[in-house]
């Protein structure tokens, strides 16, 4: 039975979240990528606008403040924020848990009930997630093979793929028809932040239509919904996004500077769950992120994004932009069900794949619970894609329009998640009867790992996961059993089971992959044990094949080949899940990161 102990303190304690979202976004002032070492330390907070600050202002006894308060029902939690007075301002029933406002005699006198079962957060604020037959070509549907998908007929057509960001521009353009013809595939767009702010504003769920446009001042979910969806077609006579087919559903959570708070997130991707019957949702798109604050277990985010998994949804996450050191995987893509994503660049050299190599900004794993992340990479340096050339984005750095076109030029896994999510809509059409477990099994077993020229992995798994994705090889996989064997999300969210992976980091600082053992054990065991034999991890030995091993070291050299034709030697098992125990700790000391303050914004690569 594993885990991998904890790394220093857990921080994410009663009132303690203080993460901000972090925007995977473009860096147009230089690369803040991670060094190696510096992903051992707690994340810097950033400088902020050298501007002159007036006096800290005395709080008021009365002042409100947000808070997330959790309990062992939303209705208990309801009971305790107004039994001391406090008001409740938005319901997150997923995770068991109501959005507060609360003064400081409020929020004492609910930590003074010193219930276990009781939880307070900081309601802190969350960004977006990136790094900026008459259009221009964008490349990355044929990068990740699926423009040969098209001209089959395949574009995603009856999927419905929600995307939980900054909006969707009103302007809709290519995302307002499918190829197909017939009415806006915009099936629904929901703001949550009007929602919060105007509680009158949506009739009750089952009369609402939710067919106002929500719009999108800041230009990034716009953007990301196009490189899933776009159905322009480029003078070259292929679509401009990797699904062209698909419906939409656009929910607002982020402002017009890509900023917002926790509870809108969480209250975005309940709404997703709630309406995933009525719009056919099959596919989520997260490209957002912040560096992990605890266990994943324990991150009120993380357990909505494991309650829309539970669901049926798939879940396709950011993995960051704080590359290219070791441990810089951002929550929620460190949540262990999911898809999550690092990016690839073309190098500037569209379709020649020797010159593809691993994005600078793109972050490793493994996780702090000891999983293999990324699952797999796309494509995501300098996505060209429609957005609004009127948002805060497209204002703040006007050389990357495209004009005369309202496309936009970003990088980051953002954008990579973006591909990654059209992928898996191509295969939910394909077959539609698939899991998210299949899908992701079916996702890692058609990627193509980077190779060098003696056939060995060019970068580890902690880098690259399985591979480049590949929408044909992806969509017509048979695989099966490759994906979260070991884990049980349901047991994980009622809090009766949590997991670790199989990696390691021994006393140099080498991360790898601990060897497995049988153990005879008298009953049958949630390890997926067989006629009493349990399978258990053996710390000190490492697998040493198929790239399981890494000093933490990155290489900006192309020329490898990305092929389909790579041999595991063990499968995909170096991404199973054990119980997590306390008998297997990390060598050195991790402190948390109590706070994160800016956007890690990665330079166009």
């Amino acid at each position: 039975m594993l885990t991998k102990a904890r790394r220093g303190y857990w921080l994410l304690t009663a009132g303690a979240l203080g993460v901000l979202l972090s925007a995977l976004v473009i860096n147009f002032r230089g690369d803040r990528s991670a060094t190696p070492n510096a992903a051992h330390q707690p994340a810097p907070a950033r400088a902020e606008a050298s501007l002159p600050k007036a006096p800290a202002a005395v709080a008021q006894v009365h002042e409100r403040h947000p808070y997330i308060v959790q309990a062992d029902s939303a209705d208990a939690a309801r009971s305790a924020v107004q039994g001391v007075g406090g008001a409740v301002t938005g319901d997150l029933s997923v995770i068991r848990a109501v959005a507060a406002s609360l003064d400081d005699g409020e929020l004492a006198a609910l930590r003074a009930e010193r219930s276990a079962r009781l939880q307070i957060y900081d309601d802190t604020p969350v960004s977006a997630s990136s790094t900026g037959g008459a259009l221009p070509e964008t490349y990355y549907p044929s990068e990740v093979d699926a423009s040969s998908m098209h001209i089959g007929g395949l574009t995603g057509r009856g999927v419905t793929v929600a995307v939980v960001d900054s909006g969707m521009w009103s302007q809709q353009g290519p995302l307002q028809y499918s190829p197909s013809g017939g009415g806006s595939r915009v099936l629904a767009q929901y703001d949550v932040i009007l929602a919060r702010q105007q509680p009158s504003y949506y009739a009750s769920s089952w009369l609402e239509t939710y067919s106002r446009n929500i719009d999108d001042p800041y230009g990034h979910g716009t953007h990301v919904t196009s490189i899933i969806a776009s159905s322009g077609l480029a003078t070259t006579g292929k679509f401009q996004g990797v699904a062209p087919g698909v419906n939409l559903v656009s929910v607002r959570a982020l402002d017009s500077k890509g900023s917002g708070r926790y509870s809108d997130v969480i209250s975005g991707i309940q709404w997703v769950i709630s309406q995933r019957a009525r719009y056919g949702i099959r596919v989520l798109n997260l490209s957002l992120g912040a560096p992990p604050s605890g266990p994943y277990w324990t991150d009120p985010l993380n357990q909505a994004v494991m309650a829309a998994w539970a669901s049926g949804i798939v879940v396709v996450a950011a993995a960051g932009n704080r590359g290219p050191g070791p441990l810089t995987i951002d929550a929620p893509g460190d949540v262990p069900y999911v898809i999550t994503v690092g990016a690839v660049t073309d190098n500037y050299y569209p379709l020649q794949q020797k010159q593809y190599r691993l994005a600078a900004f793109s972050s490793a794993g493994p996780t702090f619970e000891g999983f293999v992340k990324p699952e797999v990479v796309g494509m995501g340096g300098h996505n060209l894609a429609y957005a609004p050339d009127n948002g805060t984005l497209a204002t703040e750095f006007p050389k990357w329009v495209h004009e005369p076109y309202d496309d936009f030029t970003m990088s980051g896994t953002s954008q990579a998640a973006a591909t990654v999510s059209g992928v898996v809509a191509l295969m939910l059409e394909v077959n539609p009867s698939l899991t998210p477990d299949q899908v992701k099994c079916r996702l890692m077993s058609g990627a193509r790992p980077a190779v060098n020229s003696s056939g060995s992995l060019a970068y580890t798994v902690f880098q690259q996961g399985a591979g480049l994705v590949d929408a044909r090889n992806s969509a017509y996989s048979t695989a099966s059993g490759c994906a979260n064997q070991g884990l049980n999300v349901g047991l994980d969210l009622a809090g009766l089971q949590h997991y670790g992976g199989r990696a390691n980091e021994d006393s140099n600082g080498n991360f790898y992959i601990m060897a497995t053992a049988p153990t005879s054990t008298s009953g049958g065991g949630l390890l997926g044990g067989l006629l009493g034999i349990v399978i258990t991890l053996v710390k000190d030995v490492a697998v040493l094949l198929d790239g399981l091993f890494w000093n933490g070291t990155y290489s900006s050299a192309s020329g490898y080949t990305w092929s389909s034709g790579y041999t595991w030697s063990s499968g995909y098992t170096w991404s199973n899940g054990y119980t997590w125990s306390s008998g297997y700790t990390w060598s050195s000391g991790y402190t948390w990161s109590s706070g994160y303050t800016g956007i890690d914004v990665p330079a166009q690569q």
